[in-house]
Order: structure tokens, then C-alpha cells, then sequence
């Protein structure tokens, strides 16, 4: 009798001490995390509940908002060209860029899977150009490039060959800006590259013996495995696509007749040009909604394409 009265008076107080250590290690988790959840609250979540509130105002950053109701949204689906402009214009060129620089990206990367001497810092080269990429430098150097008197008219010309002034073409100016961001594949291509060095060997040596060519080795075993590499790869640049403003608003500014111009980029020409923040708002998140569906269509066809060789399909 005594050692069960013994029991039950000591798992009570196990069970309070056990309560206040995790309720310790909760306070010093959250301690830890506090720095960047008081950043995330303030520069995340507050902009984005404060840019809702603007979308439904007249607001031009010199004066009070004015509450307007659904008029931005109204105006923008119904009188505003080039805000459809601005969404072909940007669906055009992630629907393009996007699968060449994958492509590209997984092409550069098995030729460095070979694991050949010096591989490793033609990596390195290969991935500057993604690290820069954003930089204004290299924005002005792809406009030196493709100007009338830049270096690609100058190698036509020695070929023989009439150039152009490539980026006031509005034939050639995307283009222009798709070759830019196909030569930023490094991101994509280092992803790759550990994707691929995870696909065990074994499967490539059992297909030699089984007769399978390089082809079918390609399609039969590195990309089901590399399905999920390619998922995220796709997400990514997908999304980042979108988000494309700094490359058009450097190299084109949106010309010429609104050929370049991005969603992002028509979107900073009606704030921080026209001052009409409230209508940019409504913008921003017309924006988050086209991501949000492009992402979650993606995710919605992943479970017919990507494969995970520890749980099967996706």
C-alpha cells in the first residue's frame, strides 16, 4: 500500500515537471526564432495586410487613402490595355525562358557529372553569371551587347551578316531579355548537379548489361530520378519568372510598344511613376493570385510525372 501511494503521488509531480521543462524549451525555441519572426511579422505580414487595405483605395503617397471599394480591380480588368498586355507579355516570356533554361541548366550539368579533373571549378565559372545576375552591371553590359554598334552586331558583321539594333526591334527586344536570363542557369544547374550525383550508378551499369544506349539510359533512368529535382527546379524558376522586373526595366524599359513590358515592371511604373500606390496594390495582388495558381497547377500535375523512389509517385 505504501509503495502504490508512493506511485501515485510521485506522477503527478513527474508530470508537472515534465509540463515546465517543455514549456523551458518552448521559450527558448521561440527565443531563438524571435528575431526572425519579429522581422517576418513586420516586413512580411504587416506590408501585405497594409498593400490589401491599399488595394481598395485611391492612395498617391502625398495625401490620406481614400477608401474606393473595388474600382482598382473594376478599372483594371475592364479600361486598362496594358495591364493585359503586361500579363501576355510576361506569360510569353516565362513560358519560354523557363523550360529553355531548365533545359540548358540540365544539359551544362551532366557534362560536369563526369567527374573529370577540374570539374568542379568550371562549376564555380559556370555559376557567376546567376550570383550577378540581378546586378545593374550586367543589365548594361547585355544592352551594350545587343545595341547597334554592340559586340553581336559586330561578330555578324565579320560573318557578314546585317545587324540590327536587337533591343529596338519589337521583334527581337524579348528575346534579348530570354537569352539574359538563359544565360543566368546556374542556380538551376548546381541543383542539377546534386540531384544527379544522388542517382545511384548501379541503375547505369544494369542497363549497359541489359543493351540500353546512352539515350535510353537518359530517359529511362536520370530523368524519372531527377523528377523531383526538376519539380522544384520548375517551381522556382516559375515563380521567379513573374518576379522579372530589374533585366526589362534596364535594358528596355518596357519598349519598344510595350514589348517588354513585365507585370512587375508595369506594376513600379504605376507606383513609384505615377504615385497611384493604391492601384499598384491591386496589382501586387493580382499577381500573388496568377503565381498562386501557376504553382498550384504545377503542384497539381506533379502527381503524374514526378517520382519519388522511397514512397513511389508523388
Amino acid at each position: 500500500m505504501a509503495l502504490k501511494r508512493l506511485k501515485q503521488t510521485s506522477i503527478p509531480a513527474q508530470s508537472t515537471y515534465q509540463k515546465k521543462k517543455s514549456l523551458k524549451n518552448n521559450l527558448i525555441a521561440y527565443s531563438f526564432l524571435s528575431p526572425w519572426l519579429i522581422g517576418f511579422i513586420g516586413f512580411v505580414i504587416g506590408p501585405m495586410i497594409m498593400s490589401l487595405y491599399l488595394s481598395f483605395t485611391d492612395y498617391d503617397m502625398l495625401s490620406s487613402p481614400s477608401w474606393i471599394g473595388f474600382s482598382n480591380y473594376i478599372h483594371m480588368f475592364t479600361n486598362d490595355e496594358r495591364f493585359w498586355t503586361a500579363i501576355q507579355v510576361t506569360l510569353v516570356f516565362v513560358f519560354i525562358s523557363t523550360p529553355l533554361k531548365l533545359a540548358f541548366a540540365l544539359f551544362i550539368a551532366m557534362l560536369f557529372n563526369t567527374g573529370h579533373r577540374g570539374s568542379g571549378i568550371y562549376t564555380t565559372v559556370y555559376y557567376i553569371p546567376s550570383i550577378i545576375g540581378g546586378s545593374v552591371a550586367v543589365a548594361v553590359m547585355w544592352r551594350q551587347l545587343f545595341g547597334s554598334d554592340g559586340a553581336v552586331n559586330d561578330f555578324l558583321s565579320f560573318l557578314g551578316i546585317q545587324g540590327q539594333n536587337w533591343i529596338a526591334s519589337p521583334d527581337h527586344a524579348l528575346s534579348v531579355i530570354i537569352l539574359l536570363v538563359i544565360w543566368q542557369f546556374g542556380s538551376p544547374m548546381i541543383i542539377f548537379l546534386a540531384g544527379l550525383r544522388q542517382i545511384p550508378q548501379e541503375l547505369y551499369d544494369a542497363a549497359s548489361v541489359d543493351g540500353a544506349n546512352t539515350i535510353a539510359q537518359f530517359l529511362r533512368i536520370t530523368i524519372p530520378m531527377l523528377t523531383p529535382v526538376i519539380f522544384f527546379n520548375l517551381v522556382m524558376q516559375t515563380i521567379g519568372g513573374f518576379l522579372t522586373f530589374t533585366q526589362a526595366y534596364l535594358i528596355t524599359d518596357g519598349g519598344p510598344l510595350d514589348r517588354t513590358l513585365f507585370f512587375a515592371l508595369y506594376l513600379y511604373e504605376r507606383a513609384f511613376q505615377n504615385f497611384q500606390m493604391g492601384y499598384a496594390s491591386a496589382m501586387a495582388w493580382i499577381l500573388l493570385v496568377i503565381i498562386a495558381i501557376f504553382t498550384a497547377l504545377i503542384f497539381k500535375s506533379s502527381k503524374s510525372w514526378v517520382y519519388y523512389e522511397s514512397g513511389g509517385d508523388n
